[in-house]
Formats: C-alpha cells, sequence, structure tokens
C-alpha cells in the first residue's frame, strides 16, 4: 500500500515513495558550523553554512511527523587518526590540522564535542547515525546495508558542505541506483559561488546526478501524501 509524492523541482518533477524514501542530513556538526571548529581553522567563514540550520530544522520535523526514515552522517576519525590518509590530514596549511587540540576539543576526531551535530538538528532516539571517515557517506561505512534493509530507493539529501561531502555522496548514491533530490535550502558551502554551481552540476543534462528543490516544495508535497488515503 503506497501513495506517491511529487515534488517541483530542477530539472523536472521529482516522484518518490515515502515508504522507500530518506532523509540524509550530511555532517552537520559543530567542527564545521561554529566558530573554533575545522571549517574556521580552513579560513572559512563558517557563517556562510549557518543559514542551511533553521530549513533542515523545519525539515526535519515535517519528516518526524509522518515517520519518514531519517539518517544523520559525520565525519570525523579514529582517535589515533589510523583511518585519516596522509593527504587528507596534511592537506593545506590551516591553523590547526585533524587531531590538534581545538576550543571544542580534538578536531574532527570521533567522540569529541566539536564531532557531534549542533543541537538543533540533534538526532533523536532510534534516528541512525553513520560515522564515515572519507568526504562520501558510503566509503567505509555501514550506509548501503542500512539502506538496503530498510528498501530505501529514493534520497533526500541535506548536509554541508555542497560541493564536497554533498556532492560526493549524491555521485556515489547516484552509482547505486538511488533517485537523489537535494534540497538546496537545506545545503550549504562557505563559498556562494561553490553553492550555485554545485547545485547547477547535479540537476544538469536533465538531472545527471539527480534533482534539485527547495525544502517547502518537498515539505509539501510529503504532508500531502500523508493526507491521502491509501493505494494498492
Amino acid at each position: 500500500m503506497t501513495t506517491h509524492a511529487t515534488v517541483d523541482a530542477m530539472p523536472s518533477p521529482y516522484t518518490f515513495d515515502p515508504s522507500t524514501t530518506a532523509l540524509l542530513v550530511i555532517d552537520m556538526q559543530r567542527d564545521f558550523l561554529e566558530p573554533g571548529g575545522f571549517g574556521e581553522t580552513l579560513g572559512n567563514d563558517v557563517h556562510q553554512l549557518r543559514s542551511a540550520i533553521a530549513p533542515t530544522e523545519a525539515l526535519l520535523g515535517a519528516c518526524r511527523a509522518v515517520g519518514l526514515t531519517i539518517i544523520h552522517t559525520r565525519e570525523g576519525h579514529l582517535p589515533d587518526l589510523s583511518d585519516c590518509p596522509p593527504a587528507k590530514l596534511h592537506r593545506g596549511a590551516p591553523s590547526m590540522r585533524i587531531g590538534d587540540p581545538g576550543p571544542k576539543g580534538r578536531i574532527l576526531i570521533r567522540g569529541e564535542y566539536g564531532h557531534d551535530i549542533v543541537d538543533e538538528l540533534a538526532p533523536l532516539p532510534g534516528e541512525p547515525v553513520i560515522d564515515k571517515p572519507g568526504k562520501g557517506a558510503f566509503y567505509a561505512t555501514e550506509l548501503g546495508e542500512l539502506l538496503a534493509s530498510r528498501g530505501v530507493r529514493s534520497l533526500i539529501v541535506t548536509g554541508v558542505t555542497t560541493e564536497v561531502c554533498v556532492h560526493t555522496t549524491v555521485r556515489e548514491a547516484n552509482d547505486r541506483g538511488y533517485e537523489c533530490l537535494v534540497l538546496s535550502d537545506c545545503v550549504g558551502s562557505y563559498f556562494p559561488e561553490f553553492q550555485r554551481v554545485g547545485l547547477q552540476m547535479i540537476a544538469a543534462q536533465g538531472g545527471i546526478f539527480g534533482w534539485v528543490a527547495k525544502s517547502p516544495a518537498f515539505i509539501g508535497a510529503l504532508q500531502r501524501s500523508a493526507a491521502l488515503p491509501q493505494a494498492a
């Protein structure tokens, strides 16, 4: 028994079955979104990302109200850094590197305060949290098995940053056959031009990696679907 919903999206309407759809909230962590975290050590203005928090908070409320599957991810590493390749550990010239002590604990280390998700978007009991060592949410994680066990075929993608962990995850998901809808107001980049072009790339060429829409359009479609009588 299913009721499909359709969202006005780019490059074309996006149709999904809520019973086989999951919301994926990528890396909405203090180390990326708050002063003193890894994002700021790289020289970025963390306030560029914070505009995504309020829309994502509203989105979580709507998805929880109808029982949609919700999965969170966190990027970070083991305390001994054995899962952090040198190419990542030593890139660029940040003021502090991964594993260094910071205002929120060791930078991007699992279990530290800065590694966890911001308070506004904290997972509820029963919502899986996937800890990932890389940019993509499928690499070296149990995400694929989790989605398969729940029969998920469509992903609603949010989080940070648009051009890095969001893009990598959407590309990984696309190669695995998932249909992805990226919500443009619930993703963020430290660079406005990367935000704009990153979203354009996803929907280019007829939706080469997926679809793009704003969260109110998705929430409306989800709520209308929930209000309809279930059809076979």
